[in-house]
């Protein structure tokens, strides 16, 4: 595996790829890497097959973050990265710095920034402002360096996957972008970076929010006609914090392909939720 540090550096690779006709999977993270990411790898070499490559990196990207949020101390392990990537078969690692993404050509300033303003606009759009723009414009970035016939996100994150599909769309991206399935641990936890954060106790009650997404496909499958979205939230919204040390952000029912939100839940709705465990904040999300 091959560790790449510069954007001219990998341009020059992605550019030799596209003019040998190697297609190129690519898996964009934030490193601290779990089976979630590996599952994505995984899939994206059998997207590209054995003659393609494959293409991962590891960037915390600063533009993502609010001024309250926890840029600082997002958990990094780039040793242990480097290691699960070689293990999992990537072809090359891109691992840039802030300097190289978001140059400023002495004047201090880098103020051109990509935005979607249709579905980022509810839940983590409204919870986090600027988070999808800081996203979406590294994301773009990335497809501009790397140069991937196929891109793959992981589905926890539903609705940044619907944002970077519709950037992918709208700005005409020759980018095919692969969404896989939620890895979660034994006890219905989505796997995330951020859960090193949690401490014994908060980990134990972790999975309420898994718990939380059960019961509302169980109350959906049992209703003989759609449901009021208000009363239902409000339901969920009690078993959820009625957690001890857990305060609900957003339990959101919307459509699936549009995600615009609904206000009767029926079959085939999904349902996006965020809360926080102490000072971690967790998200999760399921088609009812």
């Amino acid at each position: 595996m091959r560790i790449v540090t510069t954007v001219s550096a990998m341009r020059r690779q992605a550019r030799r790829w596209r003019q040998s006709g190697i297609r190129v999977g690519f898996v964009p993270t934030m490193g601290c890497l779990h089976e979630g990411h590996l599952s994505l790898i995984e899939r994206a070499r059998k997207a590209v097959g054995a003659c393609g490559k494959v293409v991962a990196s590891v960037y915390v990207n600063p533009a993502q973050f609010g001024p309250f949020e926890d840029y600082s101390r997002y958990p990094r392990d780039l040793e242990r990265d480097i290691s699960l990537t070689r293990a999992a078969g990537v072809d090359v690692l891109f691992v840039p710095d802030d300097r190289e993404m978001y140059p400023t050509n002495g004047d201090g300033s880098f103020s051109t920034y990509v935005i979607e303003d249709s579905v980022a606009a509810g839940m983590e759009g409204a919870s986090r402002p600027h988070h999808f723009r800081g996203v979406t414009t590294v994301v773009a970035k990335l497809f501009n360096i790397v140069l991937p016939d196929i891109a793959i996100f992981g589905r926890k994150d539903y609705q940044q996957t619907a944002v970077v599909r519709r950037m992918v769309r709208d700005l005409d991206f020759p980018i095919r972008v692969i969404v896989g399935p939620t890895v979660r641990e034994r006890d219905g936890l989505a796997m995330s970076s951020r859960n090193r954060y949690l401490s014994v106790q908060e980990r134990e009650r972790a999975p309420a929010m898994f718990e939380t997404i059960r019961l509302a496909r169980e109350v959906v499958r049992k209703a003989s006609a759609p449901l009021s979205a208000g009363q239902l939230r409000r339901r969920l919204i009690q078993f959820l914090g009625g957690q001890p040390g857990v305060r609900v952000d957003y339990v959101a029912f919307f459509d699936p392909d549009s995600l615009r939100v609904v206000q009767r839940v029926r079959r085939g709705t999904h349902l996006a939720l965020a809360a926080f465990f102490g000072k971690t904040r967790l998200i999760d999300n399921g088609r009812l």
